[in-house]
């Protein structure tokens, strides 16, 4: 089993940033190699969407935080990073840290962190 854990939400004013963390951890045999991973959100009323995600030297951002949020990892941690700028109240979400992590039997598993709060308000 491969655990998620993410830290950083919080609440914040309009315009401001916010540092996520997301750090993998799991036996030896669990994770021979993570493929991908990434952040979603969900809103409260609305489904989970895609926020940002890394694999190799490849990043894919939503439209809606694009020049905003910047997504980076650190391989040697398995620790993913979500930097938030220019913060908006429609930012404001649960957002879960997103895994694909190979097993030493080859196999490809997904696993989800419990996620952390985002709450953009004055």
């Amino acid at each position: 089993q491969v655990q998620l854990v993410e830290s950083g939400g919080g609440l914040v004013q309009p315009g401001g940033s916010l540092r996520l963390s997301c750090a993998a951890s799991g036996s030896s045999f669990s994770i021979f190699s993570i493929n991908a991973m990434g952040w979603y959100r969900q809103a409260p009323g609305k489904e989970r969407e895609l926020v940002a995600t890394i694999s190799g030297g490849s990043t894919n951002y939503a439209d809606s935080v694009k020049g905003r949020f910047t997504i980076s990892r650190d391989n040697a941690k398995n620790t993913v990073f979500l930097q938030m700028n220019s913060l908006k109240p429609e930012d404001t979400a649960v957002y879960y840290c997103n895994a694909m992590v190979t097993s030493r039997d080859s196999i490809e598993r997904t696993y989800w962190g419990k996620g952390t709060l985002v709450t953009v308000s004055s």
